[in-house]
Order: structure tokens, then C-alpha cells, then sequence
């Protein structure tokens, strides 16, 4: 079958403006895999779910790895002699130096056990409703740098500087007393002992303190954003939960996050647009009223006119 045309007034053909998809159908053109890549406005039912699901996952595998006490304690003892190789083997100095001040070490042991999950969900929370078309793509990053952390507490289960032998680290949620973390006290024999390596406080802590730096407005805020991770790791060092080579393995894990979410979007996440992007649609050719030939009425508006252009000759003459 041919295109179809019609006559214009100078009888010439014409071909008629293009069949306008309607809003909501999906670009004929566009492939599956670029839909799915294609931002979308986050559905909140959803996103509460997959939160819900995915975290409740993360903590059944992390406390289902094997605790390897034997090899993790080995484990343990070989990141401080490589600590010590390389001169940064001071969480001892720094455990021991924080915990004589009360008021800043029970404060370090609530913000271990509570802000990094605050902070987290609190950022998540932003982007949804502040920054729709980044949410995904930064959200995945979170998800990815998860999920990789999950191999390294498999395949290198390490024992924290607080349950090694030799060292006189201070367990300081023990001594103070404090509430709430998993790691220490009467709730360790719910979390899995020797998974330090890599820091997740670390990993989520950097992923909260970028994002919050690179997509907020006020400079106060991109200020405490990056200061962050910094407080982080203050903290995991001087609670006697980390060591310093953890946080390098969760700074690893989230620069893996940002590579598979930039492979997937084709972007960093911070470079999307903040809104997703409607699907521009065209406005369709308007109709001819019913009972009116277009023919017919071109036709009629060519006599009009020459009618009209005759008046004004004779009025002149």
C-alpha cells in the first residue's frame, strides 16, 4: 500500500502529519533492554518492599556465613602486622585514648549501632521524593555495593581488633554498657562475629555522604555530607570494630556499585535528570468538523478570497 495524500490549494500533494502514538505506549523503536534502562518514576509500595525484602536477605546471608573462628582470628592477625608494616596500625592507640573520655565513647557506641541505618534510610527517602529520575540508579549503587560485600565476608571471614587475642583492644559497648549493637554484649549471638571485612559502615556511610554532597543545595548540608564518612570512621576505629584496611574493603565495594550502576544507566547517577522525563506527545492534526468536505471548503475559501480581492479592485477603480 502507498501513502496517502491530499490536495492542497495550489494542487500539490501533500503527506499527512504522522499517526501520533499516545501517551503511556512505549516508543516502537526502543528496544527492551533501553526501557528498562530508562529512569522511571519510583512507586513507593514497591520501594518499601524491596527495601524490606532485600535487607532481611543481606542479614540472613551475612549471619549465615560460616563463623570461621580459627581462620578469622588468623585473618585478623595478619591485617595488623600489615598495619603495622605499613605504619598505620594505631586503633589500639586510638581505641584506648577515645574510651577514657565517657560522654564520646558511649556517644560513638549509639551512633554505631543507630546512624547507619538512619542516615540510610533517610537518604533513600530524600531522593524519592526530592530527586525521582537519580533514585534508581543511586539506589542500585547502594544495592550493588551490598551485595559485594556479601563475598568478602564469605571468603574472608576476619575477626574485629575487639575479639583478637594478643592486642588489648577495648570493647567498649562491653564496658559502658550501652544499648543496641548487634556486635557486642547480649546481642551478638544474633549477627555473625567475624564479618569485618569489608565495612558496610563505611560503604553506606561514603554512598549517604557523596550523594548528599554532590545533589544538595544548601552548602551546610554538602559540608556535614562529606563529613560523614569521616565520622564513620572515626567511630568504627575508636569502638575497636574495625580496622582501617576494612574501611579500604568497603570504599572497594561501593567503587563497584558505582561502576555496575554507571554500565547500567550509562551515566553516574548524579549526572541523570533530577525529574523523569515524560514522554513528549504530539498534537495531533486537528479534525474537520462533521459534514464538512475539506475539498469543498478549500474550494469555498478560494472564491471567497477572489470575491473579496475584486471589491477592493472595482472600490479602487
Amino acid at each position: 500500500m502507498g501513502e496517502a495524500h491530499v490536495r492542497t490549494p495550489e494542487g500539490r500533494s501533500a503527506t499527512p502529519p504522522p499517526i501520533v502514538e499516545r501517551e503511556g505506549r512505549p516508543p516502537e523503536n526502543r528496544t527492551l533492554l533501553q526501557r528498562l534502562r530508562a529512569p522511571r518514576r519510583p512507586r513507593l509500595w514497591f520501594e518499601i518492599l524491596l527495601i524490606a525484602v532485600s535487607y532481611w536477605t543481606y542479614s540472613l546471608i551475612r549471619n549465615a556465613v560460616p563463623e570461621q573462628k580459627a581462620k578469622a582470628l588468623d585473618n585478623a592477625d595478619w591485617i595488623w602486622q600489615a598495619e603495622q608494616t605499613l605504619h598505620i596500625a594505631v586503633e589500639n592507640t586510638i581505641n584506648r585514648a577515645v574510651d577514657s573520655v565517657t560522654w564520646l565513647i558511649v556517644g560513638m557506641n549509639y551512633y554505631y549501632a543507630t546512624l547507619h541505618f538512619i542516615m540510610t534510610i533517610g537518604v533513600l527517602v530524600w531522593l524519592y521524593r526530592r530527586h525521582p529520575g537519580r533514585y534508581a540508579a543511586t539506589r542500585l549503587v547502594l544495592f550493588a555495593t551490598t551485595a559485594f560485600a556479601l563475598v568478602g565476608y564469605y571468603f574472608y571471614p576476619l575477626a574485629p581488633p575487639r575479639l583478637m587475642n594478643g592486642v588489648s583492644f577495648i570493647d567498649t559497648v562491653v564496658v559502658h554498657h550501652t544499648w543496641g549493637s548487634m556486635a557486642s554484649g547480649n546481642l551478638a549471638d544474633m549477627s555473625n562475629q567475624y564479618a569485618a571485612m569489608p565495612s558496610m559502615h563505611i560503604g553506606w556511610s561514603t554512598w549517604c555522604g557523596i550523594t548528599i554532597a554532590m545533589l544538595a543545595r544548601p552548602l551546610w548540608a554538602r559540608v556535614l555530607g562529606a563529613l560523614y564518612p569521616v565520622a564513620t570512621l572515626a567511630v568504627i576505629v575508636s569502638t575497636a570494630n574495625h580496622f582501617w584496611l576494612d574501611a579500604i574493603g568497603g570504599l572497594i565495594c561501593l567503587a563497584v556499585g558505582f561502576a555496575l550502576a554507571y554500565a547500567w544507566y550509562g551515566a553516574f547517577p548524579y549526572r541523570l535528570a533530577r525529574q523523569v522525563a515524560s514522554r513528549p506527545v504530539a498534537k495531533a492534526a486537528p479534525r474537520p468538523r462533521p459534514g464538512i468536505n475539506p475539498e469543498a471548503a478549500s474550494v469555498s475559501a478560494r472564491e471567497k478570497a477572489g470575491e473579496q480581492a475584486a471589491a477592493r479592485a472595482e472600490t479602487g477603480g
